[in-house]
């Protein structure tokens, strides 16, 4: 074994000995920060016996910088140093100088660590510092390892002499900002990066190099004793970062990588190495998962440190750059200061604690106010304590609170503000239940609290004229809503019966009429509310789960919701739900459903009773004014309509009704199959028209060209003509933009044709890459199949994990039962599917073929 590869071998050991230590402590953080500090030393001991062996000349010296430079080593951070060199060396390619240097950079490699380093004199190190911020930072941590001592010293001399602590502070800043950005501006993403992301280790890091920069200490303690920090706020900061560090390193560990981002992947492992099951020691399930004790701690934690830098972070600025705009006074217990608002007295809060809640409607309501001053967050910070039960009882702070949700604007901006100050969990305690709940559904990318708020946001939003165009229909029914609150109540409690096991509509349901009855909410606004927390899935569920055309379906949704005015907040409300769950789950065809109910249901309750005939004679009759302006001859119509029963006329509004005619009218009995594409009335994807002679697997034909030409399809309406030729709908989306949508059209009306003439055996289902979201989260698939109300066909409905393909595959055996589909209604939330699929078939008819058939379906799925 060579001197090297024994050095290695001897890191490598002691290392991981190190690690094993670390991995026996549970969830507990002592010890972490001496953990992080040994694997700097053992990679000390390493450096300085590879330097030692690589013979460079006196005056040659090693400097070890970044988070390196802190002696704060993670398990597979990279290791940055600095070969700090006398002026006037020479280091050209081929100079004996730069071959030893070279050497000694491979040998880092050879033994194991993973180096980063640069090689620069004095005065090349304050050149690149003044040039890039970046690399003044890294130098800001400069540690002598070994090599010239009073070289290192008039280094640091002249970087220290060089260093300007304002324009360092300015440019952090917009560097922090930026990195906010990049990362959505939330520590509480699905995946957090635990060094990056705000909330981060960076941040906590930023705090202490301004801080070092401008001479105000080293340390959190040092901080304290420059009056920058409190005792109480540097535990807490203490506290917070081993929990951030303690993640962060059993991450490394259990990727056995650098790795910052706590993905998906890896939430589960690093969750056990804390100590956090899933499932109790009988086996029984734990109402949260390991994950999600994980992700609630680190949430959590990154808040604090929000909360605490934004603090330290503006007391430093104001010791670097003291404000010169005077005090304006709001009241006797808050002045104005730079569009801040800033407390009379820093022990304001302990003393009057009904100012806590005022400070947010004075936010709100006084012009020209940005954000809270250092001192103001301070004071809320440290009044965490006052804001108790008695606090939340007391009859002032139940109205003022009530006034904020009532005030005509500012709610969006005060409600997030007291969530970030930890004020509106600590009035509304059942809400800080949900804050940093994880929600593992695969269509939520957000934490519960934030998802409330952004609910919150979007039913704001219908009220806003500058938001109009938007949702311009959601805008003109807010338009003529007498009490916004009310809806912004219902938002807030929608979903903060999360995380407790059992349905949380209906525990939302009994927290929001113990709020209403403890907040003096009339008995009527109560009423709807809590009809609106309990029935907040239900218009969702029907709209893209029921046939809308079913008069019965109308009927049963009009009795529920009783009168237009629980019918018009109950879809409000549906329609900031799902706008608040993800960007991707909303979409046009979504909105449309959600508006026919709407609409169907309020003609249902304004005393038509649905009249079949009535309605199909209306369609009918508007189908062909809209023929006669596009120049159909007279009666072109007829032979069509003649093969037309009277579900295509109730399952078709009279646009579609005018379009199949206008292209079908003439093709009537033809052999060859007429395929026809027009971008969707709803405003996204396209609606495609399949007419062709009828056979069993034609519906699954179709659902194989549209997966292997990359479309998803939204709706499928598929009826069966009199002269057996099927008329099928299909509202589909690209998954990616091919182009235009004349070439999408162009490719579809071709390519769909050839695939229905080739015939032959029904392609095996391609096997897909599944989302790493899909794959941690798994959802058991579900199958259910029973017959209508009337009993002349079958629902199937499936739950299951979404993946490209899915139905055809289920499309596929259908088929081979020889089971026709007549309505495909494809809901897609995020990366879960709820399909429902109204069937007829002789199989159906016998037990132990639908035994055989949802057997089939399962074990498909499961794959």
């Amino acid at each position: 074994m060579t001197e090297i590869q024994a050095l290695r071998a001897s890191y490598r050991s002691n290392k991981a000995e190190v690690l094993n230590k670390m991995g026996a402590t549970g969830a507990s953080t002592r010890g972490i920060h001496a953990v992080l500090r040994k694997l700097s030393s053992l990679t000390d001991e390493l450096l300085q016996a590879l330097w030692q062996r690589a013979d460079l000349p006196a005056g040659c010296t090693l400097v070890a910088v970044g988070g390196y430079g802190r002696a704060q080593l993670f398990p597979y951070s990279d290791v940055d140093v600095l070969l700090l060199l006398p002026q006037g060396t020479d280091t050209q390619p081929g100079s004996p100088l730069s071959t030893r240097i070279e050497g000694f950079i491979g040998s880092c490699w050879d033994a194991g660590l993973e180096i980063g380093s640069s090689v620069r004199t004095v005065a090349e190190c304050l050149a690149e510092s003044a040039a890039d911020v970046t690399v003044q930072t890294s130098l800001l941590e400069a540690r002598l390892l070994c090599g010239d001592a009073s070289l290192f010293a008039e280094f640091h001399q002249q970087y220290r002499a060089q260093m300007d602590p304002r324009a360092f502070l300015v440019a952090k800043t917009l560097e922090m900002r930026q990195r906010h950005t990049k990362y959505e501006n939330t520590p509480y993403s699905l995946e957090p990066n635990c060094k990056e992301s705000p909330g981060g280790l960076r941040d906590l890091q930023l705090i202490l190099w301004v801080a070092k920069a401008a001479g105000l200490g080293n340390n959190w303690k040092e901080l304290a004793a420059s009056k920058m920090a409190t005792a109480f706020e540097v535990r807490q900061i203490e506290r917070n970062e081993a929990v951030l560090c303690l993640i962060r390193a059993r991450l490394h560990a259990a990727a056995g990588r650098h790795e910052d981002r706590l993905v998906f992947d890896l939430q589960t492992a690093v969750a056990e190495s804390f100590g956090y099951r899933s499932q109790a020691p009988d086996g029984s399930r734990l109402p949260m998962r390991a994950s999600e004790t994980l992700m609630r701690r680190y949430y959590w934690a990154a808040k604090a440190v929000s909360q605490l830098c934004q603090i330290l972070l503006l007391n430093i600025e104001e010791r670097l750059n003291p404000s010169t705009h005077e005090p304006r006074p709001i009241n006797e217990r808050f002045f104005e200061k730079a569009g801040l608002i800033e407390v009379a007295s820093d022990d304001l809060y302990q003393r009057d604690p009904h100012a806590i809640l005022e400070t947010f409607l004075l936010y709100q309501t006084t012009v020209g106010l940005k954000n809270l001053s250092a001192r103001t967050l301070r004071a809320l910070y440290n009044a965490r304590g006052v804001m108790d039960a008695a606090f939340r009882r007391d009859p002032v702070n139940r109205q003022t609170f009530m006034r904020i949700l009532q005030q005509p604007a500012g709610i969006t901006h005060a409600m997030r503000l007291m969530n970030q100050t930890s004020v509106l969990g600590r009035y509304l305690w059942v809400f800080r239940g949900i804050v940093g709940q994880m929600q593992h559904d695969l269509f939520h990318v957000y934490t519960v609290d934030q998802h409330i708020l952004m609910v919150l946001r979007n039913m704001r939003r219908f009220f806003m004229a500058e938001h109009a165009h938007e949702y311009p229909f959601c805008s003109q029914l807010a338009g003529g809503w007498d009490k916004p609150w009310i809806l912004y109540i219902a938002a807030l409690f929608h979903d903060i019966g999360k995380g407790r096991g059992g349905d949380h509509s209906q525990i939302g349901a009994e927290e929001v009429r113990r709020f209403c009855r403890q907040h003096g909410v009339a008995s009527e606004d109560a009423r709807l509310i809590e009809f609106l927390v309990s029935e907040h899935l239900t218009m969702s569920r029907i709209a893209q789960k029921q046939d809308l055309s079913d008069p019965d379906v109308i009927a049963a949704f009009a009795q529920r919701v009783q009168n237009e005015r629980y019918l018009t907040a109950l879809y409000l409300l549906t329609v900031a739900d799902i706008r608040g769950t993800s960007p991707k789950v909303w979409n046009a065809w979504k909105g449309k459903l959600l508006e026919d109910l709407y609409r169907s249901t309020l003609r249902a309750l304004g005393g038509r009773a649905p009249d079949a005939a009535a309605e199909i004679e209306a369609r009918k009759r508007e189908a062909l004014v809209q023929l006669a302006l596009s120049a159909l001859p007279f009666e072109a119509h007829k032979a069509l309509w003649a093969t037309l029963d009277v579900s295509y006329f109730m399952r078709h509004e009279a646009a579609d009704i005018a379009w199949h005619t206008r292209h079908l009218s003439r093709h009537v009995g033809t052999t060859k199959p007429i395929v026809r594409a027009r971008q969707s009335l709803a405003g996204e994807g396209l609606q495609v028209l399949v007419y062709a002679p009828d056979q069993a697997d034609l519906f699954a034909r179709i659902c194989g060209y549209f997966d292997r030409a990359g479309f998803s399809i939204l709706d499928a309406r598929v009826h069966t003509a009199n002269n057996h030729y099927a008329l099928d709908t299909f509202q589909v989306v690209a998954s990616s933009q091919h182009g235009h949508y004349r070439e999408l059209t162009h490719m579809v009306e071709s390519d769909l044709v050839r695939t229905i003439e080739q015939g032959g055996p029904l392609p095996e289902p391609a096997r897909k890459r599944v989302s790493r979201r899909v794959k941690s989260f798994p959802i058991a698939p579900r199958v259910s199949l029973q017959p209508d109300e009337k009993a002349q066909r079958w629902l199937l409905g499936i739950s299951a994990s979404d993946r490209a393909g899915l139905l055809y595959l289920v499309a596929r055996i259908l088929a081979q039962h020889h089971l026709s589909v007549q309505l495909a209604k494809v809901s897609t939330l995020g990366e879960r599917v709820e399909d429902t699929f109204l069937l007829q078939g002789n199989e159906l008819q016998n037990n132990a073929r639908q035994i055989e058939i949802e057997t089939e379906l399962l074990q498909a799925l499961s794959e």
